[in-house]
Protein backbone atom coordinates (compact mmCIF):
# COMPACT_ATOMS: atom_id res chain seq x y z
CA UNK A 1 0.00 0.00 0.00
CA UNK A 2 1.55 3.10 -1.04
CA UNK A 3 1.95 6.20 1.43
CA UNK A 4 -0.94 8.20 -0.45
CA UNK A 5 -3.43 5.55 0.38
CA UNK A 6 -2.20 5.16 4.03
CA UNK A 7 -2.92 8.80 4.28
CA UNK A 8 -6.12 8.91 2.23
CA UNK A 9 -7.49 5.04 4.40
CA UNK A 10 -6.85 7.15 7.41
CA UNK A 11 -8.46 10.20 6.04
CA UNK A 12 -11.97 9.09 5.04
CA UNK A 13 -12.56 6.03 7.50
CA UNK A 14 -14.08 7.84 9.62
CA UNK A 15 -16.34 9.87 7.69
CA UNK A 16 -17.65 6.72 5.62
CA UNK A 17 -18.22 4.98 8.76
CA UNK A 18 -20.27 8.30 9.80
CA UNK A 19 -22.37 7.52 7.22
CA UNK A 20 -23.04 3.41 8.08
CA UNK A 21 -20.72 2.25 5.34
CA UNK A 22 -17.34 0.46 6.02
CA UNK A 23 -14.03 1.03 3.80
CA UNK A 24 -12.69 -2.15 2.23
CA UNK A 25 -9.64 -0.40 0.39
CA UNK A 26 -8.82 2.39 -1.11
CA UNK A 27 -6.18 2.69 -4.54
CA UNK A 28 -4.49 5.11 -6.15
CA UNK A 29 -3.19 4.23 -9.91
CA UNK A 30 -2.05 5.47 -12.86
CA UNK A 31 -3.41 4.30 -15.98
CA UNK A 32 -2.16 5.82 -18.94
CA UNK A 33 -1.54 9.54 -18.64
CA UNK A 34 -4.54 10.20 -15.85
CA UNK A 35 -4.65 9.12 -11.93
CA UNK A 36 -7.58 7.56 -10.30
CA UNK A 37 -7.96 7.54 -6.85
CA UNK A 38 -10.58 4.74 -5.92
CA UNK A 39 -12.45 4.31 -2.52
CA UNK A 40 -14.20 0.88 -2.29
CA UNK A 41 -17.20 0.69 0.39
CA UNK A 42 -19.46 -1.92 1.93
CA UNK A 43 -22.31 -2.78 3.52
CA UNK A 44 -24.10 -5.53 5.01
CA UNK A 45 -27.26 -4.58 2.40
CA UNK A 46 -24.83 -4.14 -0.36
CA UNK A 47 -24.32 -0.65 -2.47
CA UNK A 48 -25.43 0.64 -5.10
CA UNK A 49 -25.61 4.13 -7.18
CA UNK A 50 -26.97 7.02 -4.57
CA UNK A 51 -24.43 5.09 -2.00
CA UNK A 52 -21.46 5.76 -3.96
CA UNK A 53 -22.83 9.08 -4.68
CA UNK A 54 -23.34 9.58 -0.83
CA UNK A 55 -20.27 8.86 0.02
CA UNK A 56 -18.34 10.82 -2.89
CA UNK A 57 -19.82 13.72 -1.91
CA UNK A 58 -19.20 13.53 1.87
CA UNK A 59 -15.19 12.93 1.19
CA UNK A 60 -14.71 14.91 -1.90
CA UNK A 61 -14.11 18.01 0.16
CA UNK A 62 -12.21 16.24 2.89
CA UNK A 63 -9.68 15.45 0.23
CA UNK A 64 -9.67 18.23 -1.31
CA UNK A 65 -8.70 20.70 1.72
CA UNK A 66 -6.41 18.07 2.89
CA UNK A 67 -4.48 17.94 -0.26
CA UNK A 68 -2.32 14.77 -0.32
CA UNK A 69 -2.69 14.51 -4.36
CA UNK A 70 -0.66 17.07 -5.93
CA UNK A 71 -1.61 15.22 -9.75
CA UNK A 72 -5.26 16.08 -10.91
CA UNK A 73 -6.75 13.04 -10.34
CA UNK A 74 -10.48 11.20 -10.70
CA UNK A 75 -12.33 10.16 -7.77
CA UNK A 76 -14.60 6.64 -8.05
CA UNK A 77 -16.33 5.46 -5.33
CA UNK A 78 -18.21 1.83 -5.97
CA UNK A 79 -18.43 -1.25 -3.89
CA UNK A 80 -15.14 -3.99 -4.05
CA UNK A 81 -17.66 -6.42 -6.07
CA UNK A 82 -18.81 -9.57 -5.72
CA UNK A 83 -14.96 -10.96 -6.88
CA UNK A 84 -13.37 -8.95 -4.21
CA UNK A 85 -9.41 -8.18 -4.58
CA UNK A 86 -7.59 -9.35 -1.17
CA UNK A 87 -4.95 -6.69 -0.89
CA UNK A 88 -4.44 -6.67 2.70
CA UNK A 89 -3.79 -9.01 5.51
CA UNK A 90 -7.97 -8.34 6.91
CA UNK A 91 -8.78 -9.50 3.49
CA UNK A 92 -7.05 -12.63 3.61
CA UNK A 93 -8.20 -13.50 7.11
CA UNK A 94 -11.61 -13.01 6.44
CA UNK A 95 -11.81 -15.48 3.27
CA UNK A 96 -10.02 -18.28 4.65
CA UNK A 97 -11.95 -21.23 4.11
CA UNK A 98 -13.28 -19.61 0.19
CA UNK A 99 -12.32 -19.91 -2.67
CA UNK A 100 -9.79 -17.91 -4.35
CA UNK A 101 -7.44 -17.33 -7.26
CA UNK A 102 -4.43 -16.43 -7.90
CA UNK A 103 -2.31 -14.66 -10.34
CA UNK A 104 1.59 -14.74 -10.37
CA UNK A 105 3.78 -12.54 -11.82
CA UNK A 106 5.86 -15.40 -13.30
CA UNK A 107 5.95 -19.08 -13.16
CA UNK A 108 6.48 -20.65 -10.10
CA UNK A 109 9.13 -23.70 -9.77
CA UNK A 110 5.91 -26.14 -11.00
CA UNK A 111 5.83 -24.26 -13.79
CA UNK A 112 2.53 -22.45 -13.27
CA UNK A 113 1.28 -18.61 -13.32
CA UNK A 114 -2.53 -19.30 -11.86
CA UNK A 115 -3.92 -21.07 -9.26
CA UNK A 116 -7.51 -21.28 -7.82
CA UNK A 117 -9.07 -23.24 -4.70
CA UNK A 118 -9.64 -22.69 -1.04
CA UNK A 119 -7.14 -20.28 0.83
CA UNK A 120 -6.29 -22.06 3.71
CA UNK A 121 -4.00 -20.40 5.84
CA UNK A 122 -1.33 -17.05 5.02
CA UNK A 123 2.00 -15.08 6.78
CA UNK A 124 3.97 -12.70 5.89
CA UNK A 125 6.05 -14.81 3.35
CA UNK A 126 3.36 -17.24 1.78
CA UNK A 127 -0.35 -17.97 0.99
CA UNK A 128 -1.18 -21.54 1.16
CA UNK A 129 -3.99 -22.81 -0.63
CA UNK A 130 -5.63 -26.42 0.31
CA UNK A 131 -3.92 -29.44 -0.77
CA UNK A 132 -0.70 -27.58 0.41
CA UNK A 133 0.17 -25.43 -2.47
CA UNK A 134 2.32 -22.48 -0.78
CA UNK A 135 2.94 -19.56 -2.94
CA UNK A 136 5.55 -16.79 -2.16
CA UNK A 137 3.30 -13.83 -1.43
CA UNK A 138 6.33 -11.25 -3.49
CA UNK A 139 5.50 -13.34 -6.76
CA UNK A 140 1.49 -12.79 -6.26
CA UNK A 141 -0.12 -10.10 -8.56
CA UNK A 142 -3.22 -10.59 -7.67
CA UNK A 143 -6.18 -12.84 -5.43
CA UNK A 144 -9.29 -12.25 -5.49
CA UNK A 145 -12.43 -14.19 -4.59
CA UNK A 146 -14.19 -16.41 -6.75
CA UNK A 147 -17.77 -16.20 -7.02
CA UNK A 148 -19.63 -19.53 -8.69
CA UNK A 149 -22.20 -18.98 -10.79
Amino acid sequence: MSKIEEKVEQLVKEPIETLGYSLYDVEYAKEGPNYYLRIYIDSPKGIDLNDCEKVSNQINEILDKEDYIKEQYFLEVSSPGIERILRKDKHLEQNIGKEVEVKLFKKDVNGNKNYQGILAKFDSETITIKENIEIERKNIAQIKTVYNW
